[in-house]
């Protein structure tokens, strides 16, 4: 299957970047947080305050897992590296992109952790919980794209000049 999965930060550009990336390729788009959202029908939020956050993290893996697409963009949301079946499966069925931002930049870009359905856990910092994911987003990326200087039509050229070279 030939499909890009973008993963990054909450406020990474993730939804942006993929809706024209999409465009650009002729692919279909995929927002995963909306297929959990549309397949649960409660926002995000609302998962996380029923079920805490380890059992949105069940979910979250769970619905990724069965994400079926060929030649689609699917943008991940910022926990999904939190489930390793769900990463397996993406690796399986495409070429990972981590659009990787600066701390200080998604601090700028970021505002309602909690209305956006970031998973945070109780106590933990911002900057605690970007410093553990950068490290799983790098474990699982293809492909990293640095994109803090970059506007949207140079980020897609990036990621479609490096995805080919994946290839």
């Amino acid at each position: 299957m030939d499909n890009i999965i973008l993963i990054g930060m909450p406020a990474s550009g993730k939804s942006t970047v993929g809706v024209v990336l999409a465009k650009t390729m002729g692919y279909g788009f995929i927002d995963s947080d909306l297929v959990i959202q549309g397949t649960e029908k409660r926002k995000l939020s609302e998962i996380i305050d029923a079920e805490g956050i380890d059992g949105f993290i069940e979910v979250e893996d769970r619905i990724n897992q069965g994400i079926i697409a060929d030649r689609c963009v699917i943008s991940t949301g910022g926990s999904a590296i939190y489930g390793a079946k769900a990463m397996e499966h993406f690796k399986e069925i495409g070429t990972i992109v981590y659009l990787k931002v600066d701390l200080d930049e998604i601090k700028s870009r970021i505002n309602g952790l909690h209305q956006r359905g970031v998973a945070i856990r109780e106590g933990q910092t911002f900057d605690d919980l970007y410093e553990e994911r950068c490290k799983l987003y790098e474990k699982y990326a293809d492909v990293t794209v640095y994109e803090n200087e970059f506007n949207v039509e140079k980020i897609i050229s990036k990621i479609t000049e490096a995805v080919n070279k994946e290839k």
